[in-house]
């Protein structure tokens, strides 16, 4: 399958009805049995779910034949209002363009992992004198990329080891091209000064392709590699330059004793992802752990929004977590997990790869050991995440207890802040507090300017009646909103 799959998009609604005039009967009945992606939308135009079919008439009718839905999809389907279907080649092409489509769109009552930023790499750049470097972003040539990483900490805490060891620069190519003498590291010993000519090019490039091998995980081969220089510099009598080696010999041994071993491939390790899935109490978490090059580079918790669902089926949250996690993103060459992988997923993950993947449920050995540590992490994270949510339904009940109100009523908080330099270039600014969290993409700023220079109050009465005076606009032209009335003095 090619990496950039093409789809062909069909307008099902052949007599041009506009939505007002949908009929979802007659629209059932003319539906293909073709794989495809369908999207439900409710009566003011917004998208309600987006969800890919192996045969689009089977799928889409099924919602409106069955009343065994869970409770989420069920109060979905009371919702909807017209629908849209696009055709493509295959159930695979139908998962890529869902989950392009959910990311694209973030519909109420699909499935989301909200963390869904590109994670951070390790990268070795193409110049002339490689730069070691963090790097989030499109993966281009002829950069060598190590990773992705679960955090931007362990990408940092990996040039910090690299630099004790192989000494390579971490500055920009502009600095790089205009120094004319050794910086701070070079003193501490943390780079060999390229900039100045202090070490050849030949050289630097050998420390270089040391950093890749290790990275890649082949420290055994490293090592030896290592120790033969150590006893060529020795045999030449250049004792500083041996010892230089030895050092460096001594540090791979401290790395290498927080490995992880694969017994099924020690000395050319595999790039390993560990997913275990736990479900407890309505909290779904998706625990992932990164291998890279036989080092374990990090892990994180995953907590998909079950608000709609009661009762969440673990599968389906664990499928969506490998399509948004996976699909258009780098992928490594294992992926050990707790639940089964459907193969038309499968079949996607690798048309984008290039090359066969293995998705590993049963383990044995040391793998058996990586994938419980992985389950009991998940289900940590899933006390912690109730032990939280506990502590901040008792924050907001003490609110509503200060303030007079029912706490089922306080579901919502929004948080004004002025500020302004010497009362100049004043900004209001807003935060969201919903569902029990905040909500950065709903954070606004707005900019002052009918107020006088450094008078707060002013400042805030502006921003106050530019806010919640759009509200009741909004209330005026027949939107319902739940809110408190009050007046700005």
């Amino acid at each position: 399958m090619p990496s950039e799959a093409v789809f062909q998009i069909i307008d099902m609604n052949t007599e041009n009805r506009s939505p007002e005039q949908f009929d979802i009967p007659l629209f059932l009945k003319n539906l293909p049995k073709l794989p495809g992606v369908y999207r439900f939308f409710d009566e003011g135009g917004k998208v309600l779910y987006v969800g890919k079919a192996v045969n689009l008439k089977r799928r889409v009718s099924g919602y409106f034949q069955k009343n065994d839905h869970s409770p989420r999809i069920a109060l979905m389907v009371k919702q909807v209002h017209h629908i849209e279907t696009t055709i493509t080649r295959s159930e695979a092409e139908a998962l890529i363009l869902e989950n392009n489509l959910i990311k694209a769109l973030s519909p109420k009552y699909n499935i989301l992992f909200r963390d869904d930023k590109s994670y951070p790499y390790l990268m070795l750049s193409g110049h002339q004198y490689p730069q070691m470097a963090y790097y989030r972003g499109t993966l281009k040539k002829p950069n060598q990329y190590f990773g992705p990483y679960p955090n931007s900490n362990a990408v940092r805490d990996s040039i910090q080891v690299l630099q004790k060891v192989f000494m390579l620069r971490t500055c920009e190519d502009s600095v790089f091209e205009h120094r004319d003498r050794p910086c701070l590291l070079y003193q501490i010993k943390r780079c060999t000064a390229p900039c100045v000519g202090h070490i050849s090019e030949e050289d630097y490039r050998d420390s270089v392709r040391q950093a890749a091998t290790f990275l890649n995980g082949k420290t055994d081969e490293l090592t030896r590699t290592l120790q033969h220089k150590m006893q060529t510099a020795a045999a030449n009598l250049q004792f500083e330059e041996a010892a230089r080696y030895r050092d460096q010999i001594q540090a791979l041994g401290i790395m290498q004793s927080n490995q992880f071993i694969d017994s099924k491939n020690p000395n050319n390790p595999n790039d390993i992802d560990l997913l275990a899935l736990a479900v407890s109490d309505g909290i779904v978490c998706v625990h992932w752990v990164s291998i890279r090059g036989g080092r374990h580079v990090g892990d994180k918790s995953f907590f998909p929004d079950t608000k709609n669902d009661p009762e969440p089926n673990g599968q389906d949250y664990a499928e969506a977590f490998v399509a948004q996690h996976y699909l258009g993103k780098s992928k490594p060459d294992i992926i050990i997990n707790n639940f089964p992988v459907p193969d038309a997923l499968k079949e996607a993950l690798e048309g984008e790869h290039g090359k066969q993947m293995q998705f590993v449920t049963k383990t044995i050995g040391e793998r058996k050991v990586w994938l419980k540590m992985a389950e009991q992490n998940a289900q940590m994270a899933i006390a912690q995440r109730r032990l939280q949510q506990s502590n901040q339904q008792h924050r907001i009940d003490e609110l509503a207890k200060i303030l007079g109100m029912d706490s089922d009523g306080l579901n919502r908080l929004e948080c004004f802040d002025i500020s302004h330099t010497q009362g100049e270039a004043t900004i209001a600014s807003c935060v969201v507090y919903d569902e029990q969290n905040i909500q950065p993409s709903q954070y606004r700023r707005y900019n002052i300017t009918t107020a006088k220079p450094g008078d707060d109050y002013a400042a805030m009465r502006e921003v106050l009646t530019r806010r919640y005076g759009k509200m009741q606009e909004a209330e005026a032209n027949g939107e319902t909103r739940q809110m408190a009335r009050c007046r700005i003095d």
